[in-house]
């Protein structure tokens, strides 16, 4: 039996083919789930282009995380496609411009509250929305970058990440009753589009290829793919509250 035989997953997130969560889609159907894309806006063609890309035909329902009609919607709008969830995959980001780059100690409220919005209290509005369609529990997956130091030039992004993490804790917490696992994928830096967007990114090629303990490789997505896959599986039956790093060992070693 695959490892996700039968289960059904929403994935947030898809963009192009580079995107770690095309990756966590194209291995979820190699490994027997059905899967469900989400997108919207400007946003809606790139990950149409993105979805016929993958081993199978994907479905793509209509969600902008800040929205409440849309987060409202979304349980309808998936059973159109499946009658149920048993994974979640949140792979969304966004600080604007002002809110990176060297900017830190100048940036206004209203960049900070976007950038805290879009990518920190959306894991808690994306698990509230999806949760009428896990009666059976199940896992919800996100996709985290280190928070523990402060990052050169990733700024309120880095705060926001923070606040991500500890959004994931309280959300086990709380779902943990239900069933459902929340945890994180904590993934060294992939040249995707969103990273690129971000000043300064070219910085951490340098720290890691020089402190990595395993090789990595800025431009391949999979391992951290793969960690998705495994959470969304039945195989981490007991691991909840977690932060999985998937960055070559970055993370343990010291400065």
């Amino acid at each position: 039996m695959s490892l996700l035989e039968g289960k059904r997953i929403l994935i947030t997130g898809v963009l192009t083919d580079q995107s770690i969560a095309f990756h966590v889609a194209r291995l979820a159907q190699e490994q027997g789930a059905v899967v469900i894309l989400s997108s919207f806006g400007r946003t809606m063609s790139l990950t149409k282009r993105s979805a016929g890309r993958l081993p199978q035909p994907a479905p793509i329902v209509e969600l902008d995380v800040t929205n409440e009609e849309d987060l409202a919607a979304l349980a309808d709008r998936v059973r159109d496609h499946v009658d149920g969830l048993d994974g979640v995959v949140h792979a969304i980001g966004f600080a604007p411009e002002a809110a990176l780059g060297g900017n830190f100690l100048n940036t206004s409220w209203p960049d900070v509250s976007v950038a805290l919005q879009v990518s920190a209290y959306s894991l808690k509005s994306l698990s509230m929305a999806a949760l009428p369609l896990m009666s059976s529990g199940g896992s919800i997956v996100g996709l985290d970058f280190d928070a523990q130091v402060a990052w050169p030039k990733y700024d309120w992004m880095g705060v926001a990440k923070a606040a991500f993490e500890s959004t994931a804790r309280y959300l086990a917490r709380d779902l943990g009753p239900r069933g459902i696992r929340v945890n994180l994928i904590a993934a060294g830096p992939i040249r995707t589009m969103a990273a690129k967007s971000i000043p300064g990114f070219d910085d951490f090629e340098a720290v890691w290829s020089t402190r990595a303990p395993l090789a990595w490789n800025l431009d391949d997505p999979e391992p951290a793919a793969r960690a998705c896959a495994a959470l969304l599986s039945d195989w981490f039956p007991a691991t909840t509250g977690e932060i999985i790093h998937v960055d070559g060992g970055v993370h343990s070693q010291g400065a």
